[in-house]
C-alpha cells in the first residue's frame, strides 16, 4: 500500500513538470497499462511485487492529475475578451486583502448581465482602488455584489528560481484576474449568502477583524491574526526576513504542532469529562462509549474547526488527515503502523490538490514527520525504575512506575533527539527549497517552538473566540509575548552567518547530501555515522557559476512594466535599474531580483545603477539594497531621494565616466554632468545611458531616452554600435528613432513590458521597425526572464522556452 501511495504522489508530481497536458489517447494507454500493472502484482510479494504497486501507483497519480488539471484549465477566457468591460453577479468568496488605496478579493461568478455572450471562468481575483471611503472597505466574504469589471487571463512575472503566479491561481481554482471598474453599477445586492464555504468565510473575516480592532496599531498584530485565521499577509516584509533567517518561518502560522496540540487538549478534555459523565452521571456514559473513541472524535473536529480558519494550507491538511486517520483505526479497532499513517496522509493530499507538490510546503512538512520516524522510532530512551525487592510479580515484570525528574528526562530527550535530526535531515531539502539555511535555527525553534504552540497560541486563540471583557486582555498578552520573542530572534538573525547561502544544488549534489544525512541519522552502532557530514561539502561549498573571461552575461527580468538588468563579468555583478513598485509592501526588488541572487547564491553586488527616479526603474531599490550588500550606487537621482540616502557610496551618472572590470569596458554616455542642475530636465530625459563592450559582444542600456536625447547622443558622436539593445523608454512611439537604430545597428533587441501593459508599449509602429531592420526581438511579457551570453554570437535563452509548463498562458 505504502509503495503505490509513494507511486501516486511520485505520478503527479512527474504531470505537473509536462509542458502539455496529454490527450486522451495517452491517457486511455496509461490507464490500461495501470490496470495491468495491477493485474501482474495481485498476489506477488518480495521486490517484484513492490515495484509493481509503485509503478501502478504512478500511472495512476499521473493520469488522476492529468483529469483534474483538464478539468481546471477548462473554464477559461477568450483571448478577444481580455480587457472588455463585463457586468457581473456574484458573491465575494474569500478574505479580502486590503491595502493601500485597494482591495483584493475572489469573486465566484453567478451570473453575466453584459455582454450576455461573454464567458467568463466561475471564479475571477479582483482588486478593487479606491479611497478609504469608497465601497472597496465595505465588502465582506460571503455578500453578493454587481460589479462592473475588466478582465484578463491568468499571467504572472517568469523568472528563474521565482514564484509561479500562474500556477497558484490554478490550484486556487482562478482562471481570471481584473480589477472593478469604479465608473460601473457597483452595489450590493445581499448582505450574506448562507453557504458553508462563505460562512467559513464569514467566520475567518469576523476573527480578523475583531483581533485588528483590539490590537490596533501594534506591529505584530498581522502575527497574531495568522495564529488565529491563516491569513498571513498582514506580516511586513522585514518581520518575514527575521523569521525566515532565524528558521521559525513555519511557527508563524497555522501548523501542524499548533493543530496537534489543539487536537490534544480538546481530546483530553473530553476524555476527562466523559470518564466522570459530565452533567449525567446516572447514564454512566463510559459504559455506552469509551472514553477514548470520544476524545478521538472530538480532538478530529477540533482539528478540522482549526484547519478550516487556516485556509485548508498543505501542513494544516497533512495533520488533519493523520488525525483522520489514527482517529478512524481508534473508532475500528485497528491500528496502522506511523509510516501508513504518513504515506496515506501524503495520498489524500496529493488525491484532492495535485498541485500541492509542487509547492516547498508539501516535501518540508512530510520531509521532517519522515526524519523524525526515521531518527526516532524504536530509539526513544526509555526509563525504569528497578522493582522493590518484595514487589508483586506483575510489577517486576514492569517496573515500577518512572518519578516525575525521569519523565521529564525521557520527554527532554526525546524533544532533544526530534529537534536534532530535524534540523540536520532538512538541511539538504531546505537547500534545495531555498538555496540558504539558517545557521541560529536550532536555537531559535528551541526557544519559539514551546513560546508559540504552548503560550502564544492558545492566548490567541481564546482571545479571539471568547467574549469581552476577556478577550482583549488575552490578545495584548499574546502580543506582548510575540513582541518579546520577535526582538530576540532580530538579534539572533542579525549576525553576518545567521544564514549559511549557497546556490540551489544540481541534483546530483542533492542526492548525495541526502544520502549522507541518512548515513549520519542511522541508528547508534551504524559504522562512522559522521562521515555523513562530508557528503554536505559540495552542497555547502558551491559558489555561484559565472561567464568564462571575456564574456559577458546579460539576464533581462521579468519585472512586469520596468526596467532591471543583471551584467555579469567573469569576476563582478552590476545591477541595472531596479523594476517597480507593486505595492506598499511589494515591488520588484524583494519579490524578483532578490529570490533570483539568493537562488543563484549572489550574496553581493559590486555595483548597481538605477537609471532613473520613475517608479518602474527605482521601485525595488530600496528592498534591494537592505538584502543585498552593494559597493556603490550610480544614478541621476537627486541628493536627497531615500535610495540615495539609503546607498552605501552615491555617485551622480555623467557622460565620461568609465572603468573596466575583467578586460570588458564599460561606458556612461548619458547623461551630462551639467544636467543634473537643469531643473526643468525631466525625469526621462535624464536617464543613465550605459555601454559595455566585451571582446564577445556589446550591450548599450538605454533606460528611458526619448527622440531628444537619442538625437544629443548622435550629435555628440557617441559610440553606439552594440550587438544587443534595451529597447529605449520600453519600446514607446517616442524613442528608438530610425536614425539611432541605424547608428547602434543591434542584433537582439530586448523590450522589458508588463503583460496587457496601459501604456501598450511597444508601439507597434516601433516594433514593426526594429523588425523590418532585421533585428531579433524579444519581450519579456511572452518569453518570461531573457538570460543573454555573448561569447563571439548572441546567445539567447528565454525562460518561458526554457521550462514550459502546461498551465502557462500562450
Amino acid at each position: 500500500m505504502r509503495g503505490a501511495i509513494l507511486g501516486f504522489v511520485g505520478g503527479s508530481a512527474l504531470l505537473q513538470l509536462q509542458s502539455a497536458l496529454p490527450g486522451t489517447a495517452m491517457l486511455a494507454c496509461a490507464a490500461l497499462l495501470c490496470c495491468a500493472t495491477l493485474a501482474l502484482q495481485w498476489r506477488r510479494t518480495g521486490t517484484s511485487g513492490s515495484l509493481l504497486r509503485i509503478a501502478a501507483g504512478t500511472l495512476a497519480g499521473f493520469c488522476w492529475a492529468a483529469i483534474v488539471a483538464a478539468r481546471a484549465l477548462a473554464p477559461a477566457l477568450a483571448p478577444q475578451d481580455e480587457g472588455r468591460d463585463a457586468t457581473v453577479i456574484g458573491t465575494i468568496d474569500s478574505l479580502r486583502a486590503p491595502s493601500q488605496g485597494s482591495t483584493r478579493f475572489h469573486f465566484a461568478l453567478e451570473d453575466v448581465l453584459a455582454p450576455a455572450k461573454m464567458a467568463i471562468p466561475p471564479r475571477i481575483a479582483l482588486s478593487w482602488y479606491g479611497s478609504d471611503g469608497s465601497p472597496t472597505r465595505a465588502v465582506r466574504p460571503g455578500e453578493r455584489w454587481q460589479l462592473k469589471v475588466r478582465l484578463q487571463r491568468p499571467h504572472g512575472n517568469a523568472n528563474p528560481g521565482g514564484f509561479d503566479y500562474e500556477l497558484w491561481l490554478l490550484e486556487q481554482g482562478v482562471r481570471a484576474t481584473g480589477y472593478v471598474r469604479s465608473e460601473g453599477p457597483n452595489r450590493r445586492l445581499a448582505a450574506f449568502v448562507p453557504t458553508p464555504h462563505n460562512f467559513v468565510q464569514r467566520s475567518r473575516d469576523r476573527l480578523r477583524e475583531r483581533i485588528l480592532a483590539a490590537l490596533a496599531d501594534r506591529p505584530y498584530a498581522g502575527v497574531i491574526v495568522a495564529l488565529v485565521v491563516g491569513d498571513q499577509r498582514g506580516i511586513g516584509q522585514a518581520d518575514w526576513q527575521v523569521f525566515t533567517r532565524t528558521g521559525i518561518g513555519h511557527l508563524v502560522s497555522i501548523s501542524g504542532l499548533h493543530i496537534t496540540m489543539i487536537a490534544g487538549l480538546v481530546a483530553g478534555i473530553a476524555s476527562w469529562l466523559w470518564r466522570r459523565s459530565f452533567l449525567m452521571p446516572t447514564l454512566q456514559l463510559p459504559l455506552r462509549l469509551p472514553a477514548q473513541k470520544v476524545a478521538a472524535l472530538a480532538g478530529m473536529l477540533a482539528a478540522l474547526g482549526y484547519v478550516l480558519l487556516a485556509g485548508f494550507g498543505v501542513p494544516a491538511q497533512r495533520t488533519l488527515y493523520m488525525l483522520g486517520v489514527v482517529a478512524l483505526a481508534l473508532w475500528t479497532g485497528r491500528l496502522p503502523g506511523v509510516t501508513h499513517v504518513l504515506a496515506l496522509a501524503a495520498g489524500v493530499v496529493v488525491l484532492l490538490d495535485p498541485w500541492a507538490v509542487m509547492w516547498p510546503g508539501f516535501w518540508l512538512s512530510f520531509g521532517a514527520v519522515a526524519l523524525i520516524l526515521y531518527a526516532t522510532v524504536g530509539r526513544t530512551a526509555v526509563y525504569k525504575q528497578a522493582p522493590a525487592a518484595d514487589a508483586p510479580p506483575d510489577q517486576t515484570r514492569r517496573g515500577r512506575p518512572l518519578t516525575r525528574r525521569q519523565r521529564l528526562m525521557q520527554a527532554l530527550h526525546g524533544a532533544a533527539l526530534t529537534q536534532y535530526a530535524v534540523t540536520l535531515g532538512l538541511v539538504p531539502l531546505t537547500m534545495l527549497l531555498f538555496a540558504q539555511v539558517s545557521v541560529v535555527s536550532p536555537l531559535a525553534n528551541a526557544i519559539a517552538i514551546p513560546v508559540v504552540s504552548l503560550l502564544v497560541t492558545p492566548l490567541a486563540l481564546a482571545g479571539g473566540v471568547l467574549p469581552e471583557p476577556l478577550a482583549t486582555p488575552l490578545l495584548l498578552t499574546a502580543h506582548a509575548v510575540v513582541e518579546l520573542l520577535a526582538a530576540l530572534l532580530r538579534w539572533l538573525s542579525a549576525g553576518r552567518l545567521a544564514v549559511w547561502a549557497a546556490p540551489a544544488p544540481a541534483w546530483w549534489t542533492f542526492a548525495l547530501a541526502l544520502a549522507g544525512t541518512c548515513w549520519l541519522l542511522a541508528p547508534r552502532g551504524w559504522p562512522n555515522r559522521w562521515l555523513g557530514l562530508a557528503t554536505w561539502v559540495p552542497l555547502l561549498a558551491a559558489q555561484p557559476d559565472a561567464p568564462a573571461a571575456g564574456t559577458l552575461r546579460i539576464v533581462a527580468f521579468d519585472v512586469g512594466q520596468g526596467m532591471a538588468v543583471l551584467v555579469e563579468t567573469s569576476g563582478h555583478r552590476l545591477l541595472y535599474d531596479t523594476g517597480p513598485a507593486y505595492g506598499p509592501d511589494a515591488d520588484a526588488g524583494s519579490r524578483v531580483i532578490v529570490p533570483y541572487l539568493r537562488w543563484r547564491g549572489i550574496e553581493r553586488l559590486d555595483g548597481v545603477i538605477v537609471s532613473h527616479g520613475d517608479t518602474d526603474h527605482v521601485g525595488g531599490a530600496l528592498s534591494l539594497l537592505r538584502a543585498v550588500p552593494a559597493g556603490w550606487l550610480l544614478s541621476s537621482l537627486a541628493p536627497a531621494h531615500p535610495v540615495v540616502q539609503a546607498a552605501p557610496r552615491q555617485v551622480p551618472c555623467a557622460a565620461g565616466q568609465g572603468w573596466t572590470w575583467d578586460g570588458i569596458r564599460f561606458d556612461v554616455l548619458h547623461p551630462t554632468a551639467a544636467s543634473h542642475a537643469d531643473g526643468t530636465i525631466k525625469s526621462n530625459a535624464r536617464s543613465c545611458v550605459l555601454r559595455i563592450g566585451a571582446p564577445g559582444g556589446t550591450v548599450l542600456l538605454a533606460g528611458d531616452i526619448e527622440a531628444a536625447q537619442e538625437t544629443e547622443l548622435l550629435a555628440r558622436g557617441a559610440r553606439l554600435r552594440a550587438d544587443v539593445l534595451l529597447a529605449p523608454h520600453h519600446g514607446s512611439g517616442t524613442s528608438s528613432t530610425p536614425a539611432f537604430l541605424a547608428a547602434v545597428r543591434p542584433r537582439v533587441a530586448v523590450f522589458q513590458v508588463g503583460y496587457r501593459n496601459r501604456y501598450r508599449h511597444p508601439k507597434a509602429a516601433v516594433y514593426e521597425r526594429y523588425g523590418a531592420l532585421g533585428v531579433e526581438r524579444v519581450r519579456t511579457d511572452e518569453a518570461g526572464a531573457v538570460t543573454l551570453l555573448l561569447d563571439g554570437a548572441v546567445g539567447m535563452t528565454a525562460q518561458r522556452q526554457a521550462q514550459p509548463r502546461y498551465w502557462h498562458a500562450r
